[in-house]
């Protein structure tokens, strides 16, 4: 009883000390972000491992570009607005693989993987930054950490990452997993993931437009995504993520405050 007492008095501590960047929504985040970034780049390198990056250069580069312009807009903001230590440990990768798959995630410490079957619906590069900036908005929103938190709750009995990586290293693996988006099996995930997913898309929008993107095919771009589903299988892209026709409206409305964001902290 003593146990969960203390647990539970961390948890509302934590719960009431962490905020989303930008859209300043509390977020329970239970677990050491350094620890989660140790993981990241474990399952980073296995997953490289067994997948076969792109030969396509120049949609590689791109991927890479758009990246590295999505990152840097990203510690303007956190240095403007006294930040700049939450991107302590941060170290950025992008890689575009070889799959059919319509998808991409981002795991903590900026670890990037695009999948080249999402490239012809980006169409552009303006398309890429929506789906990049979407999800590094993930990462920067700690929305892994609130999943594994949620996750660790209800199926670890709230024991420390350490613990369970320990004492259920597969299940915590794939709760990992499953938290960050990564292969198929992401249908697991838990209470506020369309919230995350909509916040993930302001975050996303507001930093594509700090990097010089153009925030208004973000609308077009979720329309090319929900023709792609061609009415049957979602995406993995799609498959936790608000109705398309309803984001693209969203996101269209949202449009304005994405330019004048950029035009005061760019």
């Amino acid at each position: 009883m003593k146990k969960i007492i203390i647990f539970t008095a961390i948890f509302i501590l934590i719960t009431a000390c962490s905020k989303v960047p930008i859209t300043g929504r509390k977020q329970t985040r239970l677990l050491p972000e350094s620890e989660l970034m140790a993981m990241s780049l474990t399952q980073y390198q296995q997953f490289l491992k067994e997948n076969q990056l792109s030969t396509n250069q120049a949609q590689a580069q791109m991927v890479k570009n758009v990246g590295d312009k999505i990152r840097k807009a990203a510690e303007t903001y956190y240095a403007k607005t006294g930040r700049s230590k939450e991107l302590t440990g941060y170290k950025w990768e992008y890689n575009l693989v070889n799959s059919p798959e319509i998808n991409a995630w981002c795991m903590p410490g900026g670890k990037v993987v695009v999948y080249s079957g999402i490239m012809p619906v980006t169409k552009d590069e303006d398309g890429l930054a929506v789906v990049m900036g979407h999800e590094i908005a993930h990462a920067l929103a700690r929305h892994g950490n609130e999943r594994m938190s949620q996750a660790l709750l209800a199926q670890a009995g709230g024991m420390a990452l350490s613990v369970a990586l320990s004492s259920k290293p597969q299940q915590t693996q794939d709760l990992f997993m499953q938290a960050y988006g990564v292969g198929a099996t992401v249908g697991a995930l838990l209470p506020f993931s369309r919230l995350q997913e909509s916040e993930a898309d302001q975050v996303g929008l507001y930093l594509m437009a700090m990097a010089g993107y153009n925030p208004d095919v973000a609308g077009d771009f979720w329309k090319r995504m929900e023709a792609a589903s061609g009415g049957g299988k979602m995406p993995g892209f799609l498959s936790t993520h608000p109705d398309p026709s309803k984001r693209s409206e969203n996101l269209v409305a949202m449009a304005p405050k994405a330019k004048a964001f950029a035009q005061k902290y760019r």
